[in-house]
Order: structure tokens, then C-alpha cells, then sequence
């Protein structure tokens, strides 16, 4: 019996035992997946010269080598400090677009600042019985947020302009931001559309150049999807004399204010459009597309903005032609929804009635 008995208790103890080494195996293998180790320290800084990129294209990409070479040289210090992205919403349809705009160029490790403009009367308004609406509590909302997760300076500002209360985007002008002067330039993106290298748009910081707007596109362009500005007390004053004689006028006053700089001037198309895919060549290469790439603004005549749920009948017809072209056409639609409802929580937006076909319907009224 008490053979017996011993016998029991080894191998109870021996089964116990096996057991709780698998136990740790197992512990040990969870930690592993969920927490993996650091990559090893570099050996070695970057050069003062060469701006950091750790995500995206590597610094030996060809848009990045392009611009670092008309660039680095000119001016290859730069005061991060004074250095900012800026985004102005005037209306609650354009906020999360100006957030996931900050949450890539935090995402790429982007050193510059990120400043977030918009209207102190939602600040009034969220206090106010009546006024708070949802709209107002999602903005307000993914406004913390780029606060909280991504970094951003927010600035309420008050309308600047008189042009009534229905028009909101002419009240606050983008001229306005040329009275930043704590910065020495700010660039500024137009929604909707992907940031695909924030290194390439970095090198944009060292230009040097005394134009009070900078633009990166073709002049019969209407709104340039990306603007460099350099603030000045005295730029922001002669802006805001000119638009308080004519407040509906700015879009004259920038484009006749504006240094363009088109193609044969810069090395790459910095800025690409997904409607520029619509003409491309028959060798259209995705890769080149967007390496060369640092902003692609989704913007289609037949399409009011990536933020909405377009009709399927439409959106498959605003496609480009069949080929490599289309492929890349749809991902970055693809790319921009996923960043919305990662970003911001949202969905696609419905679209406005007045966007669809109007139905003649008569109404009889039974008298």
C-alpha cells in the first residue's frame, strides 16, 4: 500500500511538474507576441542635412533624393520650432479631414509643428442649450483628438471677415494665416487626400523664398492642393485692407499673390491629383506614381469629395481605363476610407439630396 502510494505521488508530482513548464512555455511565448522586443539602437545619428523618415519611402527614394538635392543644400537647417503644418476648418464636414492629416504626419514622425485652426463660436455654442448639435459634438470631439493623440496646437479663432452669417469659409480667409509670425513658414494642405511621404513635404520647410504664398501646382489651378506660407505683420495687413473693401474676393487675391512653381521648376510632381491618373501613359508605373509622390489630393470631376458614399453607378464610371492607372486610382479611395474610420470613427458620409436627381413628383393635396 505504501508502495503504492509513493508511486501515486511521483508521478502526480512528475505530471505537475511537466505541466507547469508547458504553463511558463506558453506565458513566455504570449509575452513574446505581445510585447517583441526593441529593435537595436542606431550606431550612428543622421546627418544635421538629412531629414529623419523612419516610415515610407527610405531617404534614397526617388522623390525624397530629388528634392533633398535642389533643396538640402540651400537651406539644410532648419528650426523645427518654427516650422509648421496648418489646417483652417471653417465647417464641420472638413474637420476630420484635417485630422487625419495630422495623424499621418505624426504616424511618419514629421517634426514639424501642427497647428489646427477653427471657429470660436463652437467653443460658445457647445455650452449653449439649443446650439449644440451633433455635428458640433463630433467636431468637437475629433478636435481633443488631435489634440490628445497626434500632438496639435489648437486655435480657436474669431470670423474675421463681415460676409454674413451663411458664409462661414469667407469669414475665416486663409490670407489669415500669414499673421503666424512666431513661424517662419507654414504649409498648408488642401482636403481631402493622402499624405504619402511627410519627409518630402519636410524638405519643402527649407526652401528659401520671400513670397508670401508659395504654390506647388498650375496657376489656372483654382485651390492649390498644397501652399508654403511665409507670415508677415505686413503681408497679413495689405491682405486683410484688400479683402475688408471686397470680403468674397480672396480667391483673386491669392491667385494673384502667389508664387507658382510648376513642373519645369521642381524636380517631381510633389503634388499629384487622382484625376491626373485619367491621362496616364500606357508604361504608368504605381511605384514610380508615388514614390515621387509626398501629397495626392483625391479630388474628380464627377465625384464631390472621397468623404462621401458616392453611387456605385458613378463611381464606377469615374474610374480611369482598365490598366495599372485604375489599380492605383481605387486603392487610394480604399486607402482614404480605412484612414476615416481609423482616424476618425467614421463612416462615408450620405450624400446631399441636392447632389442626386431631382424627381418631379406632383403632390395632390385632398380638399
Amino acid at each position: 500500500m505504501t508502495i503504492s502510494s509513493g508511486i501515486i505521488f511521483i508521478f502526480t508530482s512528475l505530471l505537475f511538474l511537466s505541466g507547469y513548464v508547458l504553463q511558463q512555455q506558453t506565458v513566455r511565448s504570449l509575452q513574446a507576441a505581445i510585447h517583441p522586443p526593441l529593435p537595436p539602437a542606431p550606431t550612428a545619428a543622421p546627418s544635421a542635412t538629412t531629414l529623419a523618415r523612419p516610415f515610407g519611402h527610405p531617404p534614397g527614394s526617388n522623390g525624397y533624393a530629388s528634392y533633398q538635392k535642389i533643396l538640402g543644400g540651400l537651406a539644410p537647417d532648419i528650426d523645427w520650432k518654427r516650422a509648421a503644418y496648418v489646417q483652417l476648418v471653417t465647417g464641420h464636414m472638413t474637420v476630420c479631414n484635417a485630422v487625419m492629416v495630422f495623424a499621418e504626419l505624426a504616424a511618419q514622425k514629421s517634426r514639424a509643428q501642427r497647428i489646427l485652426l477653427y471657429p470660436k463660436m463652437w467653443d460658445r455654442d457647445l455650452e449653449q442649450d439649443g446650439l449644440n448639435t451633433l455635428e458640433l459634438e463630433r467636431s468637437t470631439r475629433l478636435i481633443r483628438v488631435a489634440a490628445v493623440r497626434y500632438g496639435v496646437v489648437l486655435a480657436p479663432i474669431e470670423r474675421m471677415l463681415d460676409v454674413g452669417e451663411d458664409n462661414t469659409s469667407a469669414a475665416f480667409p486663409m490670407s489669415g494665416l500669414l499673421s503666424l509670425t512666431r513661424f517662419d513658414h507654414l504649409l498648408y494642405l488642401q482636403s481631402s487626400g493622402l499624405i504619402i511621404d511627410s519627409s518630402i513635404l519636410d524638405t519643402l520647410f527649407s526652401m528659401p523664398t520671400n513670397a508670401s504664398f508659395t504654390s506647388f501646382s498650375d496657376p489656372s489651378t483654382e485651390l492649390p492642393a498644397l501652399t508654403l506660407i511665409t507670415p508677415s505683420k505686413a503681408a497679413f495687413q495689405t491682405a486683410m485692407t484688400f479683402l475688408h473693401s471686397d470680403p468674397l474676393s480672396e480667391p483673386s487675391y491669392l491667385r494673384n499673390n502667389t508664387h507658382f512653381l510648376t513642373q519645369p521648376s521642381m524636380p517631381a510632381p510633389l503634388v499629384s491629383r487622382t484625376s491626373s491618373l485619367h491621362i496616364a501613359s500606357e508604361d504608368f508605373d504605381s511605384g514610380t506614381f508615388l514614390s515621387q509622390a509626398g501629397y495626392v489630393q483625391l479630388l474628380d470631376g464627377d465625384i464631390k469629395g472621397p468623404e462621401y458614399n458616392i453611387p456605385r453607378d458613378v463611381f464606377l464610371q469615374s474610374r480611369p481605363e482598365p490598366g495599372e492607372a485604375r489599380t492605383t486610382w481605387e486603392e487610394l479611395y480604399e486607402i482614404y476610407r480605412m484612414r476615416r474610420m481609423d482616424v476618425c470613427g467614421l463612416d462615408l458620409e450620405p450624400m446631399p439630396l441636392a447632389y442626386g436627381p431631382v424627381l418631379d413628383v406632383e403632390v395632390v393635396v385632398d380638399t
